[in-house]
């Protein structure tokens, strides 16, 4: 996919590298214990992989790459919204609701709560090792999600093209601001502003709120 590449100094890059990869490594070992527990919770709750087994998601310069996170629904859930005719509404309420459902069937319990405080996207630390992904930055989007969001959002074209051309991040503005309750228009538009705006002060501001949005779960489906 195409990118529009907002330059930035060397020294930000290379201290938003050092600060993910030693952030990464310090919140994995934090974490440990409540990644084991939560994979422990997936596996006794239904059967399936511990991982979600979703698309490739798009990263910098429009590349893609799989992002891990742990399962919150059944498995298979997106071949089962996309190919089974039973959910053929439900597969248009979820393109209308920005590629987000409200009270998806597919959501198992525990995926109901590891969703509700962000527990599903703690595997993404890897993702940070590998340079997929860092701390903080805009979110990561599914391919058919970017091309049928800028069909119905035509306008948002140039700042898809920005948003592309850095990593995407854990955590990022419209994480820390409403989540699932901003359409796709306001939050291309929000990450399009961080990816211009980024420096190290404006993500230690965003790293700050994180903890809040978790807690509260505000805007989690």
């Amino acid at each position: 996919m195409p990118y529009t590449e907002i330059k930035k100094s060397l020294f930000y890059e290379g201290c938003k590298r050092i600060i993910d990869v030693i952030s990464a490594l310090i919140l994995l070992i934090i974490f440990s214990p409540i990644i084991l527990l939560v994979s422990l919770m997936i596996k006794i709750d239904t059967p399936g992989p511990i991982l979600a087994d979703t698309p490739e998601r798009v990263g910098k310069n429009g590349k893609l790459f799989k992002m891990f996170k742990f399962r919150s629904m059944v498995q298979n859930a997106h071949e089962i919204l996309r190919e089974n005719p039973k959910f053929s509404t439900l597969l248009e309420e979820y393109k209308k609701g920005s590629y987000k459902l409200k009270n998806d069937p597919r959501v198992t319990s525990v995926g109901r709560f590891i969703r509700k405080y962000s527990l599903d996207e703690l595997p993404q630390f890897l993702n940070i090792l590998m340079g997929d992904m860092s701390l903080v930055g805009p979110r990561a989007y599914y391919p058919d999600e970017l091309r049928e969001q800028q069909k119905k959002y035509p306008y948002t074209k140039d700042s898809v093209k920005v948003v592309l051309s850095i990593r995407p991040g854990l955590t990022g503005q419209w994480q820390v601001s409403g989540r699932s309750e901003i359409n796709f228009d306001k939050r291309i538009e929000m990450d399009a502003h961080y990816v211009k705006k980024r420096s190290i002060i404006y993500d230690l501001y965003i790293i700050a709120k994180t903890p809040w949005a978790m807690i509260s779960g505000k805007g989690a489906l």
